[in-house]
């Protein structure tokens, strides 16, 4: 007889659709999708982390009304769910004797079987969370006594031979037989693959089962977007997937009770260059190598975007989403976003409003371009030329509206915004911005113009990959929709402007990257500054490496200086930048992304560049 036979149980993970700080909903909710799983035959069910409140209230989460309303939400939970055979996995901000902290609640019965804290705070969690100080004491939770804090590793009543560890153990190879995960992580462009490979190397290494229940709707999309997507997998293997976004999260497998024998060497190495044989950093660092992935890192970013401005028209009960379109690449991109984002809301595609706004410096071409898209996109389209409100506005404040100075410039921005916002009273609608991350990071906006808007949708994507999503977008569009390429094209092939001074000859006469420099030397320099918190030494020498005998090294250096100089002198702009979901792996959002004071001195580093310049002479 061979008693060493695996025994198979159904494991679950699912991501209720919640409200932020909403207890009482959030727990019907979780009590639903429990009654559900059982229903399934599930005996070990997870959901995200901090799910009884959302995982992203922050400061909130010390508040007492809220800890207080979460403690006893886990005890209705316990209650409603007593009679299911089925250990569920409950996250759930606690005060434990003035300890606050991020927990997950082991529920079977009507009992709590353990509360165990979150130990690994990121830097952000530390702000409003501890770790527990008490060790091992008994303490009444819920109306239960349970020991806090509870150990990770936690025994299946109902099979003795289960072993269930709470989070990614800190030791490898045979921990568990199951490894639940409660986790709130944001999705990016590209994140939806690394979790997948991320699980399958963990539960192989581990020879474990991971179940890994995800953040989703309901969250808040300020500064991120939550997905949902639900994993589990088992000694390699992807056992189930939610897919990012998917309307019915709740994911099933049925897996062995006990750990596999260890790593298992033939399995797949999840870790592949492709090949690559080029510079250290490429020329686009943000995007896959391959056209496959660049192709689907593009659509996921476009997705993403589309599901946080959805989000954020549903929750503010928005009747429109209003939109100034220019014909550029920026607002494109936005206006792609929004007529995805009513496709979502399952609303028309008229309730988008894209309005242009002439003035001296447009053209024809992008005049025509920008109404050409909003009809082949079945958006709503409005034209409010401006130039008499601009010529009256510099008239009253005593400008000769001749002058061509940054004030004639910036009245026209300030303008287009002020239209657009009360259009968007008018209909009852939300402002959605289009400037790019390129642009937060130079500065290259104007103060309280197209700078401000009720949720920018670009604010975390580079210039040059907005150009390359827009590529994406068209190409997959091409047979279906050509009268879409034809003008995304164009759009394509127009010179980045602004247009606020005056055509020549009927074309663009202000085109950005001859005074601000190559987007595609500024979005290398914004990767290895931000992204990888690279020296400016270090950021020259990359550059040098990747650009060579595309740019003289003089001017890498010059454009780095001009970098450098904008970046620490334009935060203020950054300081007080609208809502915008974090679509790349880098954000300059004051709340989710760069903490840093507007008055920041350059000084360091422009020493630095000198001390480069001096050294090349």
């Amino acid at each position: 007889m061979n008693t060493n036979k695996e025994k198979i149980i159904k494991v679950g993970a699912v991501s209720p659709r919640i409200r932020l700080g909403d207890v009482a909903y959030n727990v019907k909710a979780c009590i639903n999708e429990a009654q559900r799983a059982a229903e399934l035959g599930v005996r070990v069910l997870v959901f995200p982390e901090l799910t009884l409140t959302g995982a992203t209230c922050r400061d909130l989460f010390t508040h007492p009304s809220l800890l207080e309303r979460a403690e006893r939400g886990l005890g209705e939970y316990i209650e409603a769910t007593r009679e299911y055979d089925m250990i569920s996995f409950i996250g759930l901000p606690a005060d434990v004797d003035s300890d606050y902290c991020p927990c997950v609640a082991a529920v079977y019965r009507g009992e709590l079987l353990a509360l165990v804290p979150k130990t690994d705070l990121s830097v952000e969690e530390k702000r409003y969370f501890d770790t527990p100080y008490t060790k091992g004491a008994k303490i009444e939770f819920a109306g239960r006594v349970v020991t806090f804090p509870s150990k990770a590793i936690v025994k299946a009543p109902f099979d003795s031979s289960l072993k269930i560890h709470v989070g990614i153990p800190l030791t490898s190879k045979n921990v568990a037989g199951v490894i639940v995960c409660p986790v709130a992580d944001e999705i990016m462009a590209g994140t939806p693959e690394m979790e997948l490979n991320n699980a399958r190397s963990l539960s192989l290494s581990d020879g474990a089962t991971y179940v890994i229940a995800n953040a989703g709707i309901g969250e808040s999309t300020t500064d991120a977007v939550f997905a949902a997507h639900n994993i589990i997998a088992d000694n390699g293997d992807i056992l189930a997937e939610a897919e990012p976004f998917a309307g019915d999260n709740l994911i099933t497998a049925d897996v062995p009770t006990v750990t596999h024998a260890g790593k298992n060497e033939d399995k797949a190495d999840y870790d592949d260059n492709d090949g690559y044989d080029g510079p250290m950093i490429p020329a686009n660092p943000y995007l896959p190598l391959d056209k496959d992935g660049q192709i689907s890192e593009c659509l996921e970013a476009l997705e993403i975007q589309a599901q946080g401005l959805a989000a954020r028209v549903e929750r503010s009960y928005s009747k429109a989403i209003i939109i100034g379109v220019s014909g550029g690449l920026d607002s494109t991109l936005a206006l792609l976003v929004c007529a995805r984002a009513a496709d979502i809301l399952g609303i028309s595609r008229k309730s988008v409003i894209g309005v242009t706004m002439p003035c001296f410096g447009t053209t024809k071409r992008t005049k025509s371009n920008a109404e050409k898209l909003s009809e082949a996109l079945g958006i709503s389209f409005r034209t409010v030329d401006i130039r008499n409100s601009v010529t009256q506005h510099l008239a009253d404040i005593g400008h000769d509206g001749v002058t061509t100075d940054v004030t004639f410039e910036n009245a026209q921005a300030r303008e287009r915004t002020q239209v657009l916002m009360d259009i968007a009273n008018m209909v009852g609608g939300l402002v959605v911005g289009t400037g790019d991350l390129s642009e937060l990071v130079l500065g290259w906006a104007t103060y309280n113009g197209d700078h401000m808007s009720m949720y920018s949708v670009n604010a975390s994507i580079p210039k040059t990959v907005i150009r390359r999503i827009v590529e994406v977008y068209s190409d997959k569009v091409r047979v279906e929709k050509p009268e879409i390429s034809v003008v995304l094209d164009d759009i394509l092939a127009t010179p980045v402007s602004p247009e606020l001074l005056p055509p020549k000859d009927g074309e663009i006469a202000q085109c950005t990257e001859e005074l601000v420099g190559p987007y595609e030397l500024h979005d290398y320099f914004i990767y290895c500054v931000l992204g990888c918190g690279m020296s400016v030494r270090e950021t020259y020498s990359y550059a040098k490496e990747t650009f060579e005998g595309v740019y003289e090294n003089s001017t890498i250096l010059g454009w780095l200086r001009v970098f450098v100089r904008r970046f620490f002198s334009q935060q203020f702009k950054r300081s007080c930048m609208p809502d915008g979901p974090k679509v790349g792996f880098i954000s300059v959002s004051p709340r989710g992304g760069l903490h840093m004071p507007s008055d920041m001195s350059s000084a360091v580093w422009l020493e630095e560049l000198d001390e480069i310049e001096r050294e090349e002479k």
